[in-house]
């Protein structure tokens, strides 16, 4: 069996900084796919206003 591995951000109590967004991205052919990111939680309003 295989050992499954979870990264996390919790070390040492930075992981409440960070949070993971996904976005919608449209692709060249026209369908969408989604694009996740790890940021900072002051930049979460400004980053799905782009």
């Amino acid at each position: 069996m295989a050992k499954k591995v979870v990264a996390t951000l919790k070390t040492a109590g930075a992981g409440k900084d960070f949070a993971k967004a996904y976005r919608a991205v449209k692709t060249a052919k026209g369908s969408y796919s989604f694009k996740s990111e790890i940021i900072p939680n002051e930049e979460v309003k400004t980053h799905f206003k782009k």
